[in-house]
């Protein structure tokens, strides 16, 4: 659609993705005793106490780094520590404070003007889900029984495993019964929830497996909902690949930026890459790139979508649903160092995993769902806080690392450099991801007073320029006036 608007605020904030079990704890919201011990090896079905007062006790930490909307994973009532099992979609898990929490997080964060957007699963429940709890109960007789996709009797939710649960469930998983949103109560209860907790003020919907609700016209109702509620709203889908069928201005404003995501480390950590660790996730294979392929594919990404969807993609270099960043490159910071400076300075919403900030690791699910450590500061990376704080302020005041076209101006070897234009203002960036010193030569420069943002020197530029990068390291530059 031509017309496309997406919300202006998304394309100039930076995300923070929290994962509400395991980033902060407040004394102020009582705990169960058998809880596993703060900071532990994450189990799959072990809680260890993170609630949403803890985050606004810990708010002043993102004030300081820079981040202006965060993104919950699900925070309703739920049996699973990842909250994709829900049973009531009004009311926030009592260990998470329950509703009560979630207003007064709303009211804090927006007094310190930082979003909230929140994770809405709508393509599957839980068995104690109570529309699917009363089929269970009463069967073919049930009077919801057109809410799921009951195949025939009686349903089997906790096995035996070799025979058919009986209904259509999220990947084979018994736990998720999948939604019939073909039936016009469904779609009105869905719907209802989102325009519900949009009503109570948070900012926007992130939308977990929405191609799995295969059904265009549920999507565009869905938006016109929310939209008539927040036209500033935030709607991004859980898409992997390429979007456009949801990116057309009826349905969805971004989705999650996986593919850049896949590109990033194929350039940074070419040869670092664990493929033990990558092999069997969402990532699928990550091939090495050269500043050449990098090049290829970036620009054929954006390509995919129009401006106004470009702008808010969802930038991350990592998520609940993957390994973390340094644990597929092997640890190697450089490659964090270099994929941040792609990150904050492309097109698009940069978007952080927690604790990848001051340098947490993690493989498989559920091992990139630790504990945030806040009770061992000395284990933070103060040098990967420091670059990721300094580049989220250089993003934050040059407005065409937010809103310029972009031009690849170099890519070769292992080298790459393009430049941000919006007008007559632009900004460079040049990434070496090899492990030698090289220098580039760039031409077609506009002439003027740069400051580069990573060592702090002030550089006149003419049209011509030749820059010596040192291994594994970038340049940024922006004009002084």
């Amino acid at each position: 659609m031509s017309d496309m608007k997406t919300p202006d605020w998304v394309k100039d904030t930076v995300f923070y993705q929290i994962f509400p079990d395991r980033f902060a704890q407040s004394a102020r919201v009582s705990k169960p005793a058998r809880l596993q011990p703060w900071g532990d090896p994450p189990q799959s079905h072990l809680f260890q106490g993170g609630d949403l007062l803890g985050v606004v006790e810990h708010l002043d930490h993102l004030v300081d780094l820079g981040i202006g909307a965060i993104y919950f994973c699900p925070v309703f009532q739920s049996t699973s520590n990842h909250r994709y099992h829900t049973y009531d979609y009004f009311q926030v898990d009592p260990l998470l404070g329950g509703n009560a929490a979630l207003e007064a997080l709303i009211q804090e964060a927006h007094a310190r003007g930082i979003k909230l957007v929140l994770d809405g699963v709508f393509n599957h429940a839980s068995r104690g889900f109570f529309q699917f709890n009363d089929i269970l109960e009463n069967g073919p007789d049930s009077p919801y029984l057109d809410w799921f996709h009951a195949r025939s009797f009686p349903l089997r939710p906790y096995g035996p495993p070799d025979q058919p649960p009986g209904y259509d469930c999220w990947w084979g998983n018994r736990a998720l019964p999948k939604f019939n949103t073909a039936t016009p109560e469904v779609r009105e209860f869905l719907w209802g929830v989102a325009e519900h907790w949009i009503r109570l003020g948070i900012d926007g919907w992130r939308l977990d497996v929405p191609n799995e609700i295969d059904d265009d016209e549920f999507w565009r109702e869905f938006r016109r909902r929310v939209k008539a509620i927040n036209p500033d709203a935030y709607i991004v889908g859980e898409i992997w690949e390429r979007a456009d069928r949801w990116l057309a201005g009826d349905q969805f404003d971004a989705v999650m930026n996986y593919p850049l995501a896949r590109a990033i480390l194929g350039f940074t950590a070419a040869d670092s890459l664990d493929p033990a660790v990558i092999s069997g996730t969402g990532y699928g294979a990550i091939p090495p790139l050269s500043g050449e392929n990098f090049a290829e594919q970036l620009l054929d990404q954006l390509d995919w979508y129009p401006d106004e969807a470009g702008q808010a993609q969802l930038n991350l270099l990592g998520s609940h649903d993957t390994p973390r960043f340094r644990t597929v490159a092997k640890g190697d910071e450089s490659a964090y160092r270099l994929a941040t400076l792609l990150q904050m300075t492309l097109p698009g919403a940069p978007c952080i995993y927690y604790g990848d900030e001051v340098g947490m690791e993690g493989g498989k699910d559920p091992d990139c769902r630790r504990a945030f450590p806040w009770h061992t500061p000395t284990a933070w990376n103060l040098e990967s806080y420091a670059l990721t704080k300094r580049l989220i302020q250089v993003r934050s005041k040059e407005i065409t690392l937010r809103r310029g076209a972009t031009e690849v101006i170099l890519a070769r070897g292992e080298l790459l450099a393009y430049r941000r234009a919006l007008g007559e203002r632009q900004a460079y960036v040049v990434v070496n991801a090899s492990r030698q010193n090289t220098s580039a030569d760039l031409r077609g420069l506009q002439p003027g007073n740069y400051l580069e943002c990573l060592s702090g020197q002030q550089i006149a530029l003419s049209e011509e320029a030749t820059f010596a990068v040192g291994a594994r390291s970038g340049l940024l530059l922006v004009p002084l006036s």
